[in-house]
């Protein structure tokens, strides 16, 4: 669309008038000849006055088109103007047409062009080849539309006229005026160096504010770390007053100042209410629920851990399988379904014991898997043991049977047994490894955290839950949620609460207290464990998982034998097996 400058009318006006005053000069030269012939100057001939004709219509036919095109350009700016949203009085404005205009420069360049094809080779038509032929409309290159061009009236006619051609016109293949120029380059360039100046201040505005607000939240775990509290309070009171980055940064840091404030002031009912965060069973399952439903993490432990499950009951026709966290139970469908449809057909008897703490539904969920298994011709017994912790579990509660194979699966709850009173006072998790190895399982499977948030330094560990749960948070963008949305909301909550435990409490309080791969590795060989590899079945139906998700930037890899699932190079979780030596 062409843009025209708030002061080109004015000025080409002036411009015309100086043009149509060729007419009363070459009129003043006609009455004059026979003077300048007495003078000893040549008359004029017939062919010149001709032409001085020519040059005053087209003088008066530019000033008509200027001012039409003064119309024109008016009418086009209000449009433009309601297109974007401008208000009708500012659009109106020489101001908002001057937003859209084009300097009075090229316009004026481009009539000095015409008049000089026009009194160029003596009147005659230029032999050079046509600018706009009838297969080539001329068209806007920003808007991509049929600009209005001049066309030539037939030779014989030996006059050129300027008029607007609509266009759905072919235009003439004789050689013509060249059109207006579109837009000028220069204009939009500024504006779009303008924009990107604009959004890089933008850009680096926020990384700096990010960058301030993590050195800020180091400082404050510093000055935890060192029991200067003092500090510590006036850092969060900074931290509080500082411009909260967009996006996943923001979301997290907001965690971690509300996790640092809780700290700081320990001695209130708050922080008593976050060491016991899992006292409220309902809204653990809750978001427990939509945490699983939403993120490909707890998908892909009970993905990869069924898999191995199956392969390591190959042939088995009593199997038992223990559950370290049934919650809704939510595993264990897709294991009963292959079980069913295995080579050699289903186990004569597939018995579930699912251990965790007291709610309504725990019978519920064992009669609607009760009720699958006998639609598939598969013979299910179900019993649950309630417990809050673990290592309350004794090995005669499970009930395990001679003759079966049993697996023993835990996804997300060892690292809840790892604090110690001391550094020679065994951990309940020894006590719980034991009693594992004492079933002399076929197989168990563990699905951790691929993070150190047990350290014994707080500044460490705050440090590694920051990179951790950024991570994290910034994964969740690629789960496709809405803005704003419950579901994320209580994501968010999910991994908030780990945020509060990891940072707010110690002691006993503190239960995630998450390991990594090669920590779990060395554990649970010292337990008396010994690996199993994860197939190439799991690897390839955890990497068929992350199709279902938007973007690249989940990556399922192999670590020897074991499988991790995480956000570009980071990984986040990791599953492993292990059997009894």
């Amino acid at each position: 669309m062409m843009e025209w400058d708030k002061s080109s009318p004015e000025v080409e006006r002036e411009r015309v008038a100086q043009i149509c005053s060729m007419k009363d000069f070459s009129l003043a030269s006609s009455s004059s000849s026979s003077s300048s012939s007495s003078s000893g100057v040549p008359p004029r001939n017939s062919k010149e006055e001709k032409r001085a004709d020519q040059l005053a219509n087209v003088a008066q036919r530019l000033q008509e088109q200027l001012e039409t095109t003064t119309v024109l350009s008016s009418t086009a700016a209000q449009e433009e103007a309601a297109a974007a949203g401008i208000p009708a009085h500012l659009s109106s404005s020489s101001d908002a047409a001057a937003a859209m205009a084009c300097s009075s420069s090229d316009l004026s360049g481009w009539i000095e062009g015409m008049i000089e094809e026009l009194t160029a080779s003596n009147g005659q038509h230029s032999s050079r080849s046509p600018l706009v032929t009838t297969d080539s409309p001329h068209l806007d290159r920003f808007t991509g539309q049929q600009l209005p061009c001049m066309t030539s009236l037939p030779e014989s006619s030996n006059s050129w006229m300027l008029h607007h051609v609509p266009s759905t016109t072919s235009y003439s293949s004789k050689t013509m005026l060249p059109p207006p120029p579109s837009a000028p380059m220069e204009r939009i360039s500024g504006r779009v160096q303008q924009k990107v100046v604009n959004s890089n201040a933008a850009l680096k505005e926020q990384e700096d504010s990010g960058v301030q607000l993590v050195h800020s939240l180091l400082a404050c775990a510093e000055a935890v770390q060192h029991g200067d509290l003092v500090r510590a309070e006036e850092t969060v009171c900074h931290i509080q007053l500082l411009a909260s980055p967009p996006g996943p940064m923001g979301k997290v840091a907001a965690h971690f100042i509300e996790a640092l404030t809780l700290r700081i002031y320990s001695g209130t009912s708050l922080v008593r209410n976050v060491t016991n965060y899992e006292s409220d069973n309902s809204l653990t399952e809750l978001l427990h629920f939509h945490y699983y439903e939403t993120c490909p993490y707890l998908k892909f432990a009970h993905l990869t851990a069924n898999q191995a499950i199956l392969e390591a009951f190959e042939g088995e026709k009593q199997v038992h399988v223990i559950d370290f966290n049934l919650m809704h139970g939510l595993q264990w469908p897709a294991l009963i379904q292959a079980l069913a449809l295995r080579p050699g057909g289903p186990p004569a008897l597939l018995r579930l014991t699912g251990i965790g703490p007291p709610h309504a539904s725990g019978n519920e969920i064992g009669m609607k898997l009760a009720q699958l298994a006998e639609s598939v011709n598969i013979e299910f017994e179900f019993r649950g043991v309630v417990a809050l912790k673990l290592d309350e579990v004794k090995p005669w509660m499970l009930q395990v049977s001679p003759g079966e194979a049993v697996a023993v699966n835990s996804v997300l709850q060892l690292h809840r047994l790892l604090y110690s009173d001391g550094p020679h006072v065994p951990a309940a998790i020894d006590d719980v490894l034991q009693s594992v190895l004492g079933l002399k399982p076929k197989i168990v499977t563990i699905v951790e955290h691929e993070a150190n948030h047990n350290a014994p330094g707080f500044l460490s560990r705050f440090t590694e839950a920051l990179h951790y749960y950024s991570t994290m948070f910034d994964s969740l963008e690629a789960c496709n949620l809405p803005p704003q949305s419950s579901q994320q909301l209580l994501v968010e909550m999910y991994l908030g609460r780990e945020i509060c435990n990891i940072v707010a409490c110690e002691g006993v309080a503190r239960v995630e207290r998450h390991e990594n791969l090669e920590q779990w590795r060395r554990r649970m060989v010292k337990a008396g464990f010994q690996p199993l590899q994860l197939g190439f079945n799991a690897l390839k139906q955890a990497k068929s998982l992350l199709t279902l998700f938007s973007g690249d930037g989940y990556r399922v890899e192999e670590n020897n034998g074991c499988l991790t699932l995480g956000w570009h190079t980071r990984p986040l979780i990791a599953s492993s097996a292990w059997q009894y030596a």
